[in-house]
Order: C-alpha cells, then structure tokens, then sequence
C-alpha cells in the first residue's frame, strides 16, 4: 500500500504513537473500529464510503539502538498485522548512522509504509539521552538524522516535533531545517518540552506555522474528542490532526470524526458495542503477548471504562482478574440493559 503525504486526502486523520499502548493489538482494533464500525446508522446519517477518511497508524516509538543490535523484543513490536497498514513506524534516537540502518533493517523486513522520527517526547529518560525533544536543541544534528533516513529508505519520513523546548516559537525555525533536509510531514504537538502535558496545546500557533510550510502539518495535542478534532482542524488549517489519548478506550473516536465531517451525527457507543470491541482488543492482545497479556491488558479496561456510569463494580472485579476466561465472563455480565448506553 503506498502513501504520499502530498496527495493523501485532507484532513489527514492521524493515530499519534504512545509508548507502551499503540502496539500491533491496540492499532488493530482501531482500524477495524474505524472503517467497519458495526452499529447501524439511518441511511440519511450513513458516511459513504468515499466520504469517510482513512486513518493512518502510526506505531509506538522503538529505540534505533535496539534495532541495530538486533534486539529481539524490539524487533518484535516492529511487525506488522495486515489489519493495521497503511502504517508508519516510530524511531528515536540521536545517530544518523545508526537511524538510518535502524529503518533499512525494519523496512526490509516489515515493509511499513512510512517512518515518523521522534523529535517531540518530553520524558526524562528520553532526552536526558539527547533524544526525543532534545534534538530541538540540536538542528544540525536533526538535519543530519533526515538525510541519513531518507537516502536508506524508499518510503515517506516524518517528524514529530513540539513548539520549542522553553520557548514555542522555536519550532518556526526547526521545522523550516526539517523541511530543508528532506521531511515529507512534521506533526506539531503545541506545547513545550518544558511544559509537558500541563496547560494547552496552542492551536493557533501551529496554524501560524503551518502557513509557513511547503510540507503537510498535523496538529496535536487536546483534540481529546471527536468535536475538539474538529475544532482543532478548522482552528489551525493544518492538512490533519493526530489524536492521542482521545483514542484510548475509545476507537470510536474516529468513525465519530468522521461523522462531523460528512456533517452526521456521531452514533452513540452502547454497552453491547463497548463489550464487543473490548473483547476483540483482549483477542488481540493475548495472540500478542501470550496470556501474560491479561495483566498487561488492564491498562486498556481502565481507559474503556472511564466515565461510564455505574462502572466501577465492573472495573474493579475486571482490575483483579487473573485470566482471560474470568475477563470474559465478567464482560458477559455487561449485558446491553445492565447498565445505562
């Protein structure tokens, strides 16, 4: 499947990789959600399939360094479901040798169709390594990473960046060396590094730099629900949004987007959908990990049930099972009635 980001149908509608909940499983499901959504609409709300956008996956970012030392595990969460193409790996690291052989090994191997640079993260044992947001701080050696990527790999290179490290307007002048060096895409997350996750994502700034840019941009950050998305695309002007935790627990997210855009009201999740989808994702999840995974699948229960009325009793009970039979069976007991839709 190919994919070129300069003719790739506006708005680009993204999922953003985070660490440790966009693997092979999680992206799965959400395409299948995204483009088989089982809950049938009024044919006059119905989205056409030519009207509907495709979401692009983007994975969960592996280290370069573990790939070039043929790691097992990492080479591992770089497999690739068919289910879930197009999709684009995630890289971090600060060698461009080191990226470059880390994308000709995984695009020999798995054939994603894109790469997408880690240039954004704000998490102490990312940058305090020089990677992640810290090349922000460093756009010689930025440069150098894209063209180094770029000439090993025959397939589009993005970058997800930030608004700066301290300073927001930073990224004006970054983004112009990742264009120059050879990015077909950058996202933009609105806020700093020194921000974290606290305050606001500035919308309006990386409308600003989009204006700026001869590439495609995708905003990021707040676009929390289906209707922020929206807000988000006609705040900024930008050619996509990329959604992060507004899709955990909730594929949802992106039928529902895709609903405003072809002006229709988003149809409601029932308990009986919820149910159905949870159990596809713990499929998933165990064919990935192995029944280990019923413990590291909790994680995901959490964002599922988050804000459901009535829930707790469930979440709890689920929080403590040790199989994946006693999941389903307390999944079964969220009968479409026993709770309100």
């Amino acid at each position: 499947m190919f994919l070129n980001w300069a003719t790739c149908p506006r708005p680009i509608i993204a999922l953003s990789p985070m660490a440790d909940m966009t693997d092979s499983a999680f992206c799965r499901v959400v395409r299948l959600v995204a483009q088989h959504n089982p809950e049938p609409a009024q044919a006059s709300r119905r989205v056409t399939e030519e009207s509907s956008h495709q979401v692009i996956i983007f994975r969960e970012m592996v280290s370069a360094e573990a790939v070039v030392r043929d790691n097992e595990k990492t080479l591992g969460m770089t497999a690739i479901h068919d289910d879930e193409r197009p999709l684009v790996q995630q890289l971090f690291g600060s060698n461009p040798n080191t990226m470059a052989e880390a994308a000709r090994i995984i695009e020999a191997q798995h054939r994603p169709e894109g790469f997408d640079i880690n240039m954004g993260c704000p998490v102490y044992k990312i940058v305090h390594n020089f990677n992640g947001a810290a090349l922000m701080r460093e756009p010689k050696l930025a440069s150098e990473i894209v063209r180094a990527m770029k000439s090993a790999i025959t397939v589009p290179l993005s970058v997800k960046i930030r608004s700066g490290w301290s300073n927001p307007r930073e990224c004006f002048e970054f983004a112009h060396v990742l264009e120059e060096a050879g990015a077909d895409l950058i996202t933009v997350h609105g806020r700093t590094k020194s921000q974290g996750y606290s305050g606001k994502s500035d919308w309006n700034l990386i409308g600003e730099l989009a204006k700026t840019l001869s590439i495609p941009l995708l905003a990021n950050g707040d676009a929390h629900t289906a209707p922020l998305a929206i807000d988000a695309l006609k705040t900024t002007g930008a050619a996509g949004v990329m959604i992060a935790r507004g899709a955990l627990g909730n594929p949802w997210i992106f039928s529902h987007i895709n609903d405003l855009l072809a002006g229709c009201a988003p149809t409601p999740v029932t308990n009986e959908e919820r149910v159905r989808v949870i159990k596809l994702h713990l499929r998933y999840h165990l064919e990935q990990y192995g029944e280990r995974g019923v413990t590291t699948f909790r994680k995901h229960l959490s964002w599922y049930f988050r804000g459901v009325p009535g829930a707790k009793p469930f979440k709890e009970r689920l929080h403590t099972s040790c199989s994946a039979n006693e999941v389903l069976q307390i999944l079964d007991e969220f009968s479409p009635s026993s709770l309100p839709s």
